[in-house]
């Protein structure tokens, strides 16, 4: 018996250690750190990605991975699934044990979510790059399903286009916009299309947002830009709203779904045309040398020059697409990649930024009137809001904390990197946010209320250039006559050589 009884034991302490290890890789149990499911872009039709639970420990980390991270963490039960921008890398982190679970690749970038339904992640993958036809992504493109607790790749789904967008699953089906203009849907065990909807309208980032069976999504290329409400059961196009004036934004912006509005942002052309010289600090010689020929010549060639933009935020009526009302954000310099602040909806306010006008801002949802606003530097992620705050990042590496109410600023904490384009979220009072310096960042809200740092100095590729207005007069004005006086003395010497 006494030997019976010490296999016994050892049998117990064997089941014990399997256990435990199973655990700590499992995505979900009692009093986690994060919810059981992600479905869609931000978690919810308000971007808005906020959790509670009894969940009452305090974690404190900084998860280093291989390469910048321009997609929101997600968090699922105790693990952090995180995606890398260039080398296409895919994490899962326990965020108890602070131990990596396992990591894997993507054939292209991930800018998409890593989405989890039904103990299965899904994410979207490929690059900005256009082909030759004005399809969007180059090399491969599609999406993917894996294995939580192993990483291993279940299945891929190609697409001809980028998959930049976070994909969105609704009623036993994953649904992915892409660059090749079309709306795929996926069956989710199989990874097989189960039909796809031609919308005409390239969809560079703007993640689709589902509510009550019909999905919405802006679209870019061609002219003029188009945003969509689609019905999912009849699988086809229920409205259409054109933007003549927008040549920006509109497919880059995830909508945001407010009682019977849907929101949105985007850059409209102005009147305000930039100089030579703006031209110059903001593109580059190349640039201001197109301006010059697009002043003088623009009308001739159908090129008008380049105008400063003006960020414009729209509410559209979920049933019809009319915009019920439209406000401007203001005008300001043009931005490289994510030109147009992504919006979220909290207690009935709007909150964005502006990385045009370097603003953060809250607006009354139904009337699209202006709260508050506050200068900051160049932001361009959804901020997240909870208990009467709100948190936003921008590209210097700060969290600012805001009063929901009078936009009082209650704290401004340095993280590091560019914040940016991975959007902040908040589960049990941790804000957990990606930087371009390959970081995630886990902290206590509490670590940010209360300070007041600022940002390192560093580059910044959105800055404007500092040039000399003596170099910006030899390159721009001086370089080109010279170069027209050797054109016409070598053609002059030319023409005399030949009537000899």
């Amino acid at each position: 018996m006494r030997n019976f009884s010490g296999i016994h034991k050892l049998f117990l302490l064997l089941c014990l250690m399997v256990f435990s290890t199973m655990v700590s890789v499992l995505p979900v149990f009692a009093d986690d750190f994060g919810p059981s499911e992600w479905s869609q872009y931000r978690l919810n039709p308000e971007n808005n990605p906020v959790y509670h639970s009894e969940f009452d420990s305090i974690l404190k980390d900084i998860i280093n991975t291989g390469d910048e991270i321009r997609s929101t963490p997600v968090v699922i039960g105790n693990n952090v699934f995180i995606g890398n921008h260039n080398s296409g890398d895919i994490y899962s982190y326990n965020l108890i044990n602070k131990k990596m679970n396992w990591q894997t690749k993507a054939p292209n970038w991930i800018h998409s979510e890593i989405i989890y339904v039904n103990n299965q992640l899904f994410v979207g993958f490929g690059n900005r790059f256009y082909q030759k036809d004005g399809t969007r992504g180059t090399g491969k493109s599609g999406l993917m399903s894996l294995d939580p607790q192993s990483g291993e790749i279940l299945w891929t789904f190609k697409t001809k286009g980028e998959v930049m967008p976070t994909p969105a699953y609704y009623d036993g089906t994953v649904y992915i916009t892409t660059g090749d203009k079309h709306l795929y849907a996926v069956d989710p065990k199989s990874g097989t299309e189960k039909w796809k909807l031609k919308i005409g309208h390239v969809v560079s980032m703007s993640s689709p947002n589902i509510k009550d069976g019909i999905l919405y999504v802006g679209g870019g290329l061609p002219y003029p830009y188009s945003f969509f409400g689609i019905d999912l059961t009849t699988k086809q196009i229920l409205w259409e709203t054109e933007f003549n004036n927008v040549y920006a934004g509109l497919d880059d912006v995830p909508p945001v779904i407010f009682e019977n509005l849907v929101i949105t942002t985007a850059l409209e052309r102005t009147d305000k045309i930039l100089s030579v010289r703006e031209v110059y600090e903001r593109k580059g010689i190349i640039q201001a040398y197109k301006q010059m020929i697009k002043l003088a010549i623009g009308d001739l060639i159908n090129k008008p020059p380049l105008s400063l933009p003006n960020h414009v935020m729209y509410a559209m009526d979920i049933k019809s697409g009319e915009v019920i009302w439209k406000e401007s954000l203001g005008i300001g310099p043009m931005v490289s990649n994510n030109k147009s602040g992504a919006p979220i909806v909290y207690e009935g306010k709007i909150f964005v930024g502006s990385p045009i006008n370097e603003t953060f801002y809250s607006y009354d949802a139904k009337k699209g009137k202006k709260l508050w606003a506050y200068k900051s530097n160049v932001n361009k992620v959804p901020p997240v809001a909870d208990k009467g705050v709100v948190y936003f990042t921008d590209t210097k590496g700060l969290v600012y904390a805001f009063n929901v109410e009078n936009g009082e600023l209650l704290g401004k904490k340095y993280l590091g990197g560019k914040l940016s384009p991975s959007g902040p979220v908040l589960m049990n009072d941790h804000l957990i946010v990606g930087s371009q310096n390959s970081n995630v960042y886990v902290l206590p809200t509490n670590d940010i209320i209360g300070e007041n740092d600022s940002s390192p100095e560093h580059p910044n590729v959105n800055d404007k250039t500092t040039e000399s207005i003596y170099l910006f007069i030899f390159l721009v004005y001086i370089v080109p006559i010279i170069a027209l006086i050797i054109f016409l003395g070598v053609t002059i010497f030319a023409i005399k050589k030949l009537r000899k």
